[in-house]
């Protein structure tokens, strides 16, 4: 026989996740913290995922003459608007507050650009970036991946974002990327 879940053993599930998710936050940021070129290196690394890669990206492609310039330009500006909208309702809808603000005695390495963590956007503009790089090019998608993953682990290095909030803007953002590729049919 299954089990009822109701509203009860939700909340408890919900409860669970936050402990796992606050678990793993502190074993992250303390092993950071304890390490100064790992902490240099994330905040360098969190830096690069404020948006710059993602204007950078479309020129880079335009100049070099590709005739995919002008789609992959297109797709990007079509994935991002859909990424910075559903990031922005859920973020403002769900309010999961930060590290620093659950736990006062956590102390961000540096200070958000808005006040909520789930999910993070950082993570997810990079995710989105990299699938739709891939997708389009295929060739430096192991790089854009690593870079993709280490600018979601530094925002939790950096105090700004618990785990959960890391795999949540990654599916968001590859998502995100995979359904316009689909609707523009470039896949």
């Amino acid at each position: 026989m299954i089990p009822a879940i109701g509203p009860k053993t939700s909340l408890l599930s919900l409860s669970l996740l936050q402990q796992i998710d606050l678990a793993l936050f502190n074993k992250v940021f303390g092993y950071g913290k304890a390490r100064q070129a790992l902490t240099q290196t994330a905040l360098a690394v969190s830096k690069s995922g404020d948006g710059y890669a993602q204007l950078v990206s479309p020129l880079l492609v335009w100049l070099s003459g590709s005739i995919l310039a002008p789609t992959y330009a297109l797709a990007l500006a079509v994935a991002f608007s859909v990424e910075r909208f559903s990031y922005y309702i859920l973020k403002n809808s769900l309010k999961r507050l930060r590290p620093c603000d659950l736990t006062p005695s956590i102390h961000s390495l540096i200070t958000a650009s808005d006040k909520f963590s789930f999910p993070s956007g950082h993570t997810s503009a990079a995710f989105c970036l990299c699938v739709m790089t891939s997708l389009m090019f295929g060739g430096v998608s192991a790089v854009l991946f690593i870079w993709a993953a280490a600018v979601g682990l530094s925002r939790v290095i950096v105090g700004v974002h618990f785990p959960g909030d890391i795999v949540a803007g990654a599916l968001l953002g590859s998502g995100v990327a995979l359904g316009t590729a689909s609707t523009l049919n470039l896949w």
